[in-house]
């Protein structure tokens, strides 16, 4: 899907074609679709279909007419039946009069652009308006990490209360997500270093400005993923350590049972073997078969005593 933006008189609304100053918007592409754009903006199909790739790295090409920007941003997709995050790749393409985005989904980063709810957003400083999509993506990144971590606490306010490895799984999910926005943040950090020194296109005094903003944006949003990663990772131990002891726990209990159980099969299996009665304690007796029950039930309970007495039962 292609559409047009342009601002005018500080306003900014979707046209029908292509002018100055024009942001053109990509939405995951077709080949004819990127032909198009590439042959009007002399632009390599290639570095037009470039954000479609998942496996593209973030980095910044300086072409000859034009520049290639690839950074990562937050994406939702569903693995194992939940919503989670993973990251997809943004291409910026900066021409000397236009400014392409292509991205392989509808992604809210640029959805208040699109409304024109951005302050100081124009279509015609287009060094102004990719520090504005990197600022954007860097809360965004912020705001997915806050939601990851309100998550974390979820299963941990219930640890207690855990009966299957669901939760288990879960967690697991929260700490590849958090590998990924890792890997895409020192990306992005990559990116937002060689933009520093970046002079091709005209900044105005108050973009030097937002470029640090977004430095600092992205340094917090790394520190905040690995800060997350290792609760998550303790909170992981946690569960697993806490199921392991109620593993553990039934097993003891199971054990104690086959104890107690032994007991009257042993005795029962010695009374019922063919030998001769004379051998066999209170086999003769008048109530012998009682006062055999009587000491099975005894040593029974002289045993379920000393079990738990040893936290065994």
């Amino acid at each position: 899907m292609i559409r047009y933006f342009y601002t005018e008189h500080h306003v900014t609304t979707e046209t029908e074609s292509i002018k100055n100053g024009t942001w053109i918007e990509l939405t995951d592409p077709t080949e004819e679709e990127a032909r198009k754009i590439a042959s009007k903006l002399k632009i390599d199909i290639a570095d037009v279909m470039a954000a479609i790739d998942p496996e593209e790295k973030n980095r910044i090409e300086l072409q000859e007419g034009y520049t290639l920007i690839l950074v990562d941003i937050p994406a939702l997709e569903v693995r194992h039946g939940q919503r989670s995050y993973t990251t997809i790749p943004l291409g910026i393409l900066l021409t000397q009069d236009e400014i392409v985005t292509v991205c392989s989904e509808v992604t809210p980063i640029l959805a208040q652009f699109e409304r024109d709810q951005v302050r100081d957003f124009s279509t015609k400083k287009k060094l102004r308006f990719v520090y504005q999509i990197l600022l954007r993506t860097s809360i965004v990144y912020q705001k997915a990490l806050q939601l990851i971590d309100r998550r974390r606490s979820e299963i941990e306010g219930r640890i207690d209360k855990v009966e299957s490895e669901e939760d288990l799984i879960r967690l697991h999910e929260l700490e590849t997500t958090l590998v990924y926005f890792a890997t895409s943040l020192r990306g992005n950090g990559n990116v937002l270093d060689r933009l520093t020194r970046y002079k091709r296109l005209q900044q105005f005094p108050e973009d030097r400005e937002l470029l640090d903003d977004v430095i600092v944006e992205n340094k917090q949003a790394i520190e905040m993923t690995a800060i997350y990663r290792d609760i998550t990772d303790s909170t992981r131990e946690l569960l697993s350590n806490v199921m392991d002891a109620r593993l553990n726990n039934v097993m003891k209990r199971l054990t104690s049972i086959t104890l107690i159980l032994a007991i009257p099969t042993m005795i029962s299996g010695m009374y019922g073997m063919n030998v001769d009665g004379r051998w066999m304690p209170l086999a003769g007796a008048v109530h012998g078969f009682g006062i055999i029950i009587l000491i099975t039930i005894v040593v029974c309970i002289l045993l379920i005593l000393l079990l738990h007495k040893k936290k065994m039962l």
